[in-house]
């Protein structure tokens, strides 16, 4: 009877972390080096080459294994979508090596094994889903807070050169083109008319 094959997915959110950790887990539940894919992408979204490429050698009978839910994603909706592809249109199955409730190898003899592991996941992605929205939503609120409070974020504006006035005329009058008045100033063409159009939007235009 074919058992089909072991598959080990690992992800880390930037090239300088090191998913050792997660690659030992998958070594010790048997899954071979050559296949193990590692992604060092965030896990807002599928779109990682590793995984696509994972996902589409998985066959009927292989068995994915990651080592925490989290590994697999963030997205509550992307990771059930997931799920349901992996489980459902490739026919393979699932472990999450940290949490033993999410295991689909059962899933032909226990009927009921397999009702737990989609409830658990279904409450620990919603759950990671609403932790990362209530952390985004109060940045936001901090944000805000500390605007109100007169707390400037960004780099400050560039200052204008006093001879800008008069570039900006030259420029007008045709006299100088936009690119010869921003070198001047040693500043690029793109800032050049950008001050130009601020200055018009405040009305300015008649000021010297």
């Amino acid at each position: 009877m074919n058992i089909g094959t072991a598959y080990g997915y690992a992800r880390v959110s930037s090239r300088d972390q090191h998913a050792d950790r997660q690659i030992a887990a998958l070594s010790a539940f048997g899954v071979t080096e050559e296949n193990v894919f590692l992604d060092k992408l965030s896990g807002k979204d599928f779109n990682r080459p590793a995984y696509r490429r994972m996902v589409k050698k998985l066959k009927p009978g292989d068995t994915l294994a990651v080592k925490s839910i989290d590994r697999l994603g963030r997205n509550y909706g992307e990771i059930l979508e997931q799920w349901r592809i992996i489980t459902k249109e490739k026919k393979a199955a699932i472990v999450v090596i940290d949490m033993p409730l999410l295991d689909t190898r059962q899933k032909e003899r226990d009927l009921t094994g397999t009702l737990i592991a989609d409830i658990v996941l279904q409450l620990l992605s919603y759950v990671a889903q609403t932790e990362r929205e209530f952390i985004h939503s109060r940045q936001a609120e901090g944000i805000a807070a500390a605007k109100e409070r007169g707390v400037k974020f960004g780099r400050e504006p560039m200052e204008r050169p006093a001879v800008f006035n008069e570039l900006r005329e030259a420029w007008k009058n045709n006299t100088i083109t936009a690119r010869c008045a921003a070198q001047t100033m040693g500043i690029t063409h793109r800032t050049f008319l950008k001050w130009v159009l601020e200055k018009a939007d405040r009305g300015d235009e008649g000021t010297p």
